[in-house]
């Protein structure tokens, strides 16, 4: 496949902390690559690099074919970018800010006028073209900041925590309006703390720590990674801290929780892990009224990865 983002070598050092640290990876046309990492990863500063937005120490960027520069305009008008913080003018109509941004692009009126229609629709914004900003919804307002971003038609997209603190029905149409720009053939730079959107959207994932890649693949190539082959759920009534000791001694067990009456149990490659669960819940009397299985998720890979200590 053609690559659209290839970076080599690339280094970002503050003092004695390296930010990015040899790091080297490849996006392609047409995919949407998940870039994953808990705060203080170095996502944030390896796509600030990519974008000519900060100097780094050693390595190479290249994008569709050209080395990147803070001054490469020919590419940068390729590109486009939604960050987390929306940014928008408050003084200006919907309409009006798709309109400013698509013309710091587009200075043909025609063809201007087209791609803001094409952005009202793709983000579904038709009812509220002369809304000003303050008369927006959360959900409406994350909508615009997206239009803004990729109203000049860009062949590659960055989108950074699109969908945060919206509902879900805004949270639908966001995931809905990337497929569209996917299809419509764009490379997509995706990064969120929801992995469910991850499993939903991305081609391909890397998951970074403190500047290097922990892992990378499609998500059944990084499920793969975690040593979790099934994770067990049951509804119990009362069970006693001693039948849970006596559970996590079982050979494949993992972890317990116990959580609002719901017991969980995460286990290690074996077989008839669940069979041995219902055999000794019946042996010990305790009663239950649900149980299910279910296989590892990419949450489950990224906590498994990175670990599951508070980041600040």
């Amino acid at each position: 496949m053609k690559p659209i983002i290839d970076i080599k070598n690339l280094t970002k050092q503050y003092k004695q902390l390296k930010a990015i640290d040899d790091l080297s990876f490849t996006v392609n046309e047409g995919e949407i690559l998940g870039l994953l990492g808990p705060n203080g990863s170095g996502k944030t500063t390896t796509i600030n690099a990519i974008l000519g937005l900060l100097k780094f120490n050693k390595g190479t960027i290249q994008i569709f074919g050209k080395e990147m520069q803070p001054n490469a305009y020919d590419i940068k008008k390729q590109i486009g970018v939604v960050f987390q913080d929306i940014a928008v003018f408050e003084e200006l109509t919907v309409y009006d800010n798709i309109d400013y941004f698509c013309g710091l692009y587009i200075k043909d009126k025609n063809i201007r006028k087209q791609y803001i229609e094409d952005a009202i629709n793709l983000v579904s914004l038709n009812d509220f073209k002369k809304f000003y900003p303050k008369q927006l919804s959360g959900g409406l307002l994350r909508r615009l900041n997206i239009a803004c971003g990729i109203a000049h038609k860009p062949k590659l997209i960055f989108l950074d925590e699109p969908t945060v603190a919206v509902d879900p029905q805004s949270r639908n149409n966001i995931l809905d309006g990337i497929k569209k720009l996917r299809d419509m053939g764009a490379t997509i730079v995706y990064t969120t703390h929801y992995m469910e959107e991850v499993e939903i959207l991305c081609n391909r994932v890397i998951i970074l720590d403190k500047g290097k890649i922990l892992a990378t693949g499609s998500i059944d190539e990084l499920k793969k990674l975690a040593k979790i082959e099934e994770k067990v759920s049951v509804e119990v009534k009362n069970i006693s801290s001693e039948f849970i000791e006596e559970i996590k001694s079982f050979p494949n067990v993992i972890e317990v929780n116990v959580k609002e009456q719901i017991l969980q149990i995460t286990y290690k490659k074996g077989n008839n892990n669940l069979l041995e669960l219902i055999d000794y819940l019946k042996a010990k009397q305790i009663s239950y009224n649900k149980i299910f299985s279910e296989r590892p998720t990419l949450n489950d890979v990224f906590l498994y990865l990175t670990g599951k200590e508070l980041r600040d």
